[in-house]
């Protein structure tokens, strides 16, 4: 097979990119088919997918979460049937001469306008769109004859609270203005009359016809079966360590008791090595584990399966999706966090293979062949543009997220390679190293990459981009009153048109649903390249603070809270603790230096809690994550290559419900979890 995403696939995903609200929608209709999406019945859908992670008890941890995942189901769909109870449902009797259908984050608003003669022109705005343009929404036409209103409907966006102006349309001049959280499939009635208080003035009310359907209550209970799995399972593994719980386990299934009495009695070959004088195999053991730091994958695999669940659509939910340009979501997270612990993995695999008797010739034509299969595994196997039909040079995008994995590895890599040293035997086997050490060995990287960073603030401050102002950091569109609606992105879209053209971009960015861009843009581009090599130098930066303070755990977490503090202070300045306000505002389409911060220092702490847990204390294996965390190549592609495939797909009975997108998204990426397990457990690992 080919492997191409088929296209609707890609359109779908287009469309929904962005967590701002695309717009307030269509005006000029209300009636039978506004209800259509309301009056489905719908039935459950049952699936399953689970994880085990516990030792010694892989099959009885499967099948829990094997039935968890049947039960997450089974609530799910039946917890979101209140989307289409009777309650949500929206009158067929207020406005039966139009028609509109509402879709998923919406909700129905008619306009009554009782002002005799006044045509009313109402705009509709997102508080998440900065300094936008108002966008028309609808017009309503003056009333007859006192007590006959003219109506108008319109659906409006429910992600996130709206700015609604009316204006006369004759006179130009604002007639009211109102902000309002509207639900999601809520039925609204704004009134417009005059207010008789001894003033003669305009009166905008507005009236809940029915209540809106609780569109989050889906997550609510998804966490909630997430939170009893996580507790049955330590209850599990707590009940397995008993040796009273692990006999009464063995006298019920194993038929053999005599067996059973001679290994209890007598101890079995592996508890007999364990308290014999002669322990030296098991010396090297623990040796050999520690060199695999499960803290490490643990990390990536949080961030891989993340990455997985919103791919896949994370239930529809705005918070699931990218921000549409600044400030942060869910979805935010997860990619710089793979950069991170990238960093990491690259500084301890190379420290191991060269410890080895590695040539550094050698090493190098390795990173240089990973490098170049993860670029074009990107290009060719991974690429949105085979929705515009059989790949073509002529339109294939360029960038993307495995080719900047690639280029940030082999720059990464190379600058490390080029610079490797031993790790000093004071800092790996005893406490007389110096509190700086992890730094001032690196002091030629650190150079490097406070040059490559001194490049991204030049051109992104100072490169002259035609008819834009210099160092602009806006989406362009509508957004800064539309005075540069094809500068999405300054100096960092200008580059990569320029160097590119528009045909090798990605051609729905996160920015078009809020912003209404027109130009090509790419998050994956050329600058900010640059900042994910910081990110993932970032990531090297704790990878060497694990392996140079060896079993010196108070040192290790030191350094980890040092960093946390110290990023996140410069995340603090650079962004004001402001969305859009700051000098340079989180922003992932951009990969801003803030963001860079502000996520290595998020990174910092999840390491800071993750290394005692999993490393030191041994509390937890890190399952499930583990297990997708040692195979994340093969699951990135495969969740992919496979996305539009039974069972990771199928058709919803209703697909404007978010209860069922989050279903299917859940076992999508529960499945992926369990295919990373079996695997694991058959010691296949595809690595290239």
């Amino acid at each position: 097979m080919t492997g191409a995403r088929p296209c609707a696939a890609e359109k779908r995903r287009a469309r929904e990119r962005g967590g701002g609200g695309g717009g307030g929608g269509g005006g000029g209709g209300a009636g039978q088919a506004a209800n259509a999406a309301l009056e489905r019945k719908r039935r459950p859908v049952q699936a399953a997918g689970g994880m085990s992670g516990a030792r010694g008890a892989g099959l009885a941890m499967a099948a829990l979460l094997l039935a968890a995942s049947v039960l997450s189901a089974a609530l799910l769909a039946s917890g979101g049937s209140s989307e289409l109870g009777a309650e949500a449902e929206p009158p067929r009797d207020l406005d039966k001469k139009r028609h509109i259908e509402l879709k998923m984050d919406q909700a129905l608003l008619l306009i009554h306008n009782e002002l005799l003669g006044t045509q009313l022109s109402v705009y509709w705005n997102s508080e998440r769109c900065y300094h936008c343009l108002p966008q028309a929404l609808v017009n309503v036409s003056g009333s007859a004859e006192h007590g006959s209103p003219s109506t108008a409907a319109a659906a409006v966006s429910t992600q996130h609270q709206s700015i609604l102006q009316l204006n006369d349309t004759l006179e130009e001049k604002e007639v009211c203005r109102l902000e309002y959280k509207f639900g999601e499939f809520g039925n609204y009635s704004l009134l417009v009359k005059h207010v008789h208080n001894g003033v003669n003035e305009i009166g905008c009310d507005l009236v809940v016809n029915k209540n809106p359907v609780d569109s989050n209550l889906p997550v609510r209970i998804a966490f909630l079966v997430g939170l009893s799995v996580i507790i049955a399972v330590c209850l599990l593994r707590f009940l397995l360590s008993l040796d009273d719980f692990n006999n009464w386990i063995s006298k019920a299934i194993n038929s053999r008791e005599t067996d059973r009495l001679i290994n209890s009695e007598l101890g079995s070959p592996s508890r007999a090595d364990q308290l014999s004088g002669d322990a030296q195999p098991d010396t090297w053991r623990p040796s050999a584990m520690r060199l695999r730091l499960h803290s490490v994958d643990t990390f990536r695999g949080i961030a891989l399966i993340l990455m997985v669940f919103v791919n896949y659509g994370g239930g529809k939910y705005w918070y699931f999706k990218h921000a549409s340009w600044n400030g942060l979501t869910v979805a935010d997270l997860v990619f710089p966090w793979f950069v991170f612990i990238m960093g990491s993995s690259i500084f301890l695999s190379m420290t191991s293979i060269l410890q080895r008797g590695c040539s550094k010739l050698r090493l190098l034509g390795k990173i240089v062949w990973r490098s170049f299969l993860l670029i074009c595994l990107g290009i060719i196997i991974v690429n949105p543009n085979y929705c515009l039909g059989p790949l073509s040079w002529d339109e294939v995008r360029i960038p993307g997220v495995l080719q900047r994995l690639g280029v940030t590895y082999f720059v990464v890599a190379v600058l490390e390679l080029s610079f490797a040293k031993p790790v000093p035997d004071s800092c790996a086997s005893e406490r007389r190293c110096s509190s700086l050490q992890d730094i001032i060995s690196s002091w030629p990287q650190w150079l490097f990459m406070l040059m490559l960073e001194s490049i991204w603030l030049a051109l992104t401050f100072f490169l002259p981009v035609p008819g834009c102002p210099v160092g602009y950091l806006g989406p362009g569109g509508i957004g800064d009153l539309g005075k540069y609606p094809n500068c999405t992105g300054g100096a960092a879209g200008y580059i990569d048109r320029l160097l590119l053209g528009d045909d090798h971009l990605y051609q729905h960015p996160s920015s078009t649903v809020l912003y209404h861009t027109m130009v090509a843009y790419d998050p994956e581009g050329i600058l900010g390249t640059i900042n994910s090599i910081v990110m993932a130098f970032l990531g090297v930066q704790a990878g060497k603070i694990l392996l140079y303070y060896k079993d010196q755990t108070k040192d290790i977490l030191i350094r980890f809270t040092a960093w946390c503090c110290f990023l996140g202070l410069i995340s603090v300045a650079l962004t004001k603790i402001s969305e859009n306000e700051g000098f340079i505002p989180v922003n992932k389409n951009l990969w801003s230096i803030s963001y860079v911060t502000t996520l290595s220092s998020f990174a910092f702490f999840i390491l800071l809690l993750l290394y005692p847990v999993v490393d030191v204390k041994g509390l937890w294996t890190g399952a499930p994550f583990l297990y997708p965390g040692m195979n994340s190549i093969l699951v990135y592609v495969g969740h992919e290559v496979f996305q539009n495939y039974f069972p990771f797909q199928w058709k919803l009975q209703d697909n404007q419900s978010h209860k069922e997108h989050l279903v299917q998204n859940i076992v999508a990426t529960a499945l992926w979890v369990l295919i990373a397990y079996i695997l694991y457990k058959k010691k296949v690992f595809w690595k290239i």
